[in-house]
């Protein structure tokens, strides 16, 4: 006998197979493998055809896990929501920011045991407009920002988003919104408003510093107005969390939010942008079973 544990586990891979993220599955599924676990690896063709694969995967007992960034994340992470069904990350996106609240490696060597063994941890999801996500919903210039990363050609990463922030701050006009946390209303005319159940968003920045994924409550954020130069402060600033000490910055807490503008303003969830508010957030307490630390 060769003293090997083989691993009770299988797994679905699902993978966009144009993504960066697609050299992330090799070493990671030769460690599994090596482990005596079933892999087999799936590639999308877009995120609702993700989201049918890892249906699937849980349907055959098996442990689908997302290869690449948060939308890949929310994508099967949504379709799993209060299931029952467990399910991992692979971080090898852009942003990864569910997977960085989470404290989830990327490193196989890391991430192989974590899969192979780990307990299942229970953490909320959210529910924007109906449709079951992970990390934040943001309605404002960061929506913009957004729209403009994900159309980029010629940057990636970090960089597309940071270009893509500069380009939707120079071009922006105050919001007035609406947004009502558990019946209470706010009236605020600024930049953005962000339910997060992660702390994370935009490529790691700290938007809501002490939101937990699993305390069944968002934590909502409202920049409000000031110079622009004021806002580009508040981008560098979220990087450790210091924007929520300005007096332009509320935060607020709650189990369901509803974000409503006086003009038509995009929204985004996930690194995605499913639509346009208005949008009613809520959380989904403990609807994930996800191996993570």
């Amino acid at each position: 006998m060769s003293g090997r544990v083989v691993s009770g586990r299988s797994f679905t891979v699902v993978v966009n197979p144009a993504a960066d993220g697609a050299a992330a599955v090799h070493p990671l599924a030769r460690r599994l493998r090596d482990a005596g676990a079933d892999v087999a690896v799936e590639h999308t063709r877009s995120l609702a055809h993700a989201a049918e694969l890892a249906r699937a995967a849980a349907g055959a007992g098996r442990v689908a896990l997302a290869v690449g960034g948060d939308g890949m994340a929310g994508a099967v992470g949504g379709a799993l929501a209060g299931t029952g069904s467990v399910f991992g990350i692979v971080p090898a996106g852009r942003g990864n920011d569910f997977a960085r609240q989470l404290a989830i490696p990327a490193a196989p060597d890391a991430l192989a045991p974590l899969l192979l063994d780990g307990t299942p941890r229970a953490v909320d999801a959210i529910e924007a407009n109906g449709v079951a996500v992970l990390g934040s919903v943001y309605a404002g210039v960061d929506a913009v920002a957004g729209r403009y990363a994900n159309r980029s050609r010629l940057l990636r990463g970090s960089a597309s988003y940071y270009a893509g922030a500069l380009r939707a701050v120079l071009g922006w006009r105050p919001a007035d919104y609406r947004v009502t946390v558990d019946g209470v209303e706010y009236r605020e005319r600024g930049y953005t408003v962000v339910a997060a159940n992660s702390g994370y968003y935009g490529f790691g920045r700290r938007i809501a510093p002490d939101a937990r994924a699993d305390d069944g409550l968002l934590d909502v954020v409202i920049v409000g107005d000031g110079p622009k130069t004021m806002f580009f402060s508040v981008m560098r600033e979220l990087e450790d969390g210091r924007h929520v000490h300005r007096p332009q910055v509320r935060v607020v807490r709650g189990r369901e939010v509803r974000i409503e503008a006086a003009r038509e303003l995009p929204y985004g969830a996930d690194g995605e942008l499913p639509g346009t508010l208005p949008v009613t957030v809520r959380v989904l307490p403990g609807a994930l079973r996800i191996l993570a630390p």
